[in-house]
């Protein structure tokens, strides 16, 4: 008796789990649409990055805070980025990613945008 009590209440909570993934995925698909990341301010990478001159501090001031870290080849990176997908129009991409040297002072960056210039 207690088994299958057991297995009820397993089975049930599956159950919800696998309910609740539903409304999650269903929702996704009317809504048509998804954001990852944040905005950063894009319109300030090429004046406020100079390489071998910006400092760490310096990018966490004007971007704020990365939406990712890491490493490439032991170096510290900081990504930002601004994703936004639409299955109904389209959708638009930003992201920045800058490596930083043992002394926290910018090495390279990358950045990358969908969004058409004026």
């Amino acid at each position: 008796m207690k088994i299958d009590f057991f297995c009820s209440a397993h089975f049930a909570g599956g159950l919800r789990k696998a309910l609740g993934g539903l409304v999650v995925v269903m929702f996704l698909l009317t809504s048509g649409c998804a954001t990852v990341g944040h905005e950063f301010p894009a319109d300030q990478v090429v004046s406020a990055i100079k390489i071998g001159e910006t400092t760490q501090n310096d990018i966490y001031t004007t971007f704020g805070a990365p939406w990712r870290t890491g490493l490439d080849n032991g170096m510290k990176t900081w990504t930002y980025g601004n994703y936004y997908y639409s299955l109904f129009s389209d959708g638009s991409t930003e992201d920045l990613v800058v490596k930083f040297d043992n002394r926290g002072v910018v090495t390279s960056f990358v950045f990358n945008t969908t969004k058409r210039s004026k």
